[in-house]
């Protein structure tokens, strides 16, 4: 969408015709498009706890200036900034060939804060690993788990994941994308079962903190409960990760509300269908 000034502008027209072409086919702008559409983070907005500035164009006409201040009311401790209407004579800039010095806000930080992100973290467990022990004792329990280990590892690494830790029965493992973490954890449950175990794994999208290679905050301990949560060779994800998903290939399924212990009120969980 080009603004009003620029609209008699035929050098600036081409040169947008040309970069909008290049930089997707119809087919993908129309997938990216509905992509964006459908991602929902309004559950992860209140457990942001970094200071956060969100700054909106009154007059921006893509996205309505009501969407910026969601944010920030949703987001605690967050500022809103309501920016002026942008001067004509810089619509040029912002997409043009000479787009100027760029700009860089900085929001005051406690320095002695740990560092946070927004983290998908996955849980596996091993079920009935007692028991497994006690039938193939202690040499050929630790053969099983070791391949089962291998498999874990080769997964993580073809899907982004980052291995955070082992539990002993399972894996605290985390991504940057939840429709990977998604495919991840579904293909380890699938193929646990060759390595003679099985597993029920959990996911949940939230923000943690990281301390050296370690990861703490809540959303670990809802991810662990969450992979409680789930069957026999099952995985569940939390509304949150089901929403951050959305626009992908993947299908989920209610599986309704549930008590996760320790963590307040109930949560709807999907399976992956």
């Amino acid at each position: 969408m080009l603004a009003p000034s620029l609209n008699n502008d035929l050098q600036f027209r081409d040169y947008w015709s040309r970069a909008s072409k290049r930089g997707a086919s119809p087919r993908a702008a129309q997938t990216l498009l509905e992509c964006n559409i459908s991602v929902d983070v309004r559950a992860v907005l209140p457990e942001l706890t970094v200071p956060a500035l969100v700054m909106h164009r009154r007059d921006d006409r893509f996205v309505p200036a009501r969407l910026g201040r969601y944010l920030a009311d949703n987001i605690p401790g967050a500022r809103f900034v309501d920016l002026p209407e942008r001067r004509p004579h810089r619509d040029r800039r912002r997409h043009g060939r000479n787009p100027g010095r760029s700009r860089t806000v900085r929001c005051g930080r406690d320095r002695q804060r740990r560092w946070r992100t927004l983290t998908t973290v996955l849980f596996t467990d091993i079920v009935d690993s007692t028991r497994l022990a006690a039938e193939l004792g202690d040499q050929r329990r630790r053969e099983r788990l070791d391949a089962h280990d291998t498999l874990v590892r080769g997964r993580l690494a073809r899907f982004g994941g980052h291995e955070v830790t082992t539990t002993g029965d399972g894996f605290l493992a985390s991504f940057d994308s939840p429709s990977q973490a998604v495919r991840c954890a579904q293909t380890i449950v699938d193929s646990s079962e060759r390595t003679g175990v099985h597993v029920r794994a959990g996911l949940h999208t939230g923000e943690c903190e990281q301390r050296g290679n370690d990861l703490a905050g809540p959303a670990v301990h809802i991810a662990a409960r969450v992979a409680a949560a789930a069957p026999t060779d099952g995985l569940l994800v939390t509304r949150t990760v089901r929403d951050l998903a959305g626009g992908s290939d993947l299908r989920f399924e209610s599986q309704g509300e549930h008590e996760l212990k320790g963590v307040p009120d109930a949560w709807q969980l999907f399976s992956v269908v």
